[in-house]
């Protein structure tokens, strides 16, 4: 068995104090969202006084409940697409070995490099023409192109090291490239299709630029919009704001939480494909 030393001891200390860096911020958001407005103590005191109101205002105030809608929507349908579109554009790319399947592949990872500030105005133009300005629509399709190359980037390197064996017995009983898709190399994809779906959904949901450029002057608002609502030139109503961020962030946690092993390890073993 292995002794208990000094250095486990060092390393439980570390972290601990680790746990205690990545929970202060949250212990500030929380504590920040249960003071009174004219409460002026120190953002670090703990609040003697809390109070539940800031979150009904923000919700009302806000327009949460249709901001949160709007922002399911958005994620559910851009990682939805993301993850069928990349799967299958990276299924015959990884797998096709003539010159053709290179040169795709490296287009895709062109994506990757270009910065998205060079397309901003030419794509707000094109949605402006396809009539998308204003509708959640217009964001799915802008997630959906720009995630996509990175996804693809993930299945490819991972389809690589899957064993050909399991689509060549495939074939045998006589299924069609797509069938086999469908049926066989899909389903090996889960590890690292919850990576895809996981950092995916976090750059949907928190992302704050994109809805604010092409649902501006529109009632459909995202919550990260709709909490920049209360932040003014002159006035700026923070425990609304931090009322809001609390409730913007509990949904990705609860959804973490009860998905938590199954997350961890499709995660981890997404990274060692």
């Amino acid at each position: 068995m292995n002794r208990y030393r000094l250095r486990t001891f060092a390393l439980e200390l570390l972290m601990i104090g680790a746990a205690l860096l990545f929970f202060f911020p949250v212990y500030v958001l929380v504590n920040l969202s249960l003071k009174k407005p004219g409460d002026q103590s120190s953002p670090l005191a703990p609040v003697t006084d809390p109070t539940l109101e800031n979150y009904g205002g923000a919700w009302v105030r806000g327009g949460l409940a249709g901001a949160l809608a709007n922002s399911a929507a958005v994620t559910v349908c851009s990682v939805v697409l993301i993850v069928l579109v990349s799967a299958l554009a990276a299924y015959p790319l990884a797998r096709a070995t003539r010159a053709w399947s290179r040169v795709t592949f490296y287009v895709f990872m062109i994506g990757l490099l270009l910065p998205m500030q060079l397309a901003m105005i030419p794509l707000y133009t094109t949605m402006r023409d396809l009539g998308l300005l204003g509708s959640v629509w217009a964001l799915v399709v802008y997630y959906a192109g720009l995630q996509v190359p990175f996804s693809v980037f993930l299945y490819v390197a991972f389809l690589r090291a899957v064993p050909l064996e399991y689509e060549e017995a495939a074939a045998i009983d006589g299924a069609g490239p797509f069938g086999t898709f469908v049926r066989v190399v899909f389903p090996l994809l889960r590890p690292i299709t919850g990576t895809v779906v996981i950092l995916n959904v976090l750059h949907v949901w928190n992302d704050f630029l994109t809805p604010l450029l092409y649902l501006a002057g529109s009632d459909q608002q995202t919550l990260p919009v709709s909490l920049f609502g209360f932040v003014g030139q002159y006035v700026s109503q923070w425990n609304l704001v931090f009322a809001g961020l609390v409730i913007s962030i509990a949904p990705i946690l609860l959804v973490y939480f009860a998905m938590q092993r199954s997350i961890i390890k499709g995660f981890a073993s997404g990274l060692k494909g």
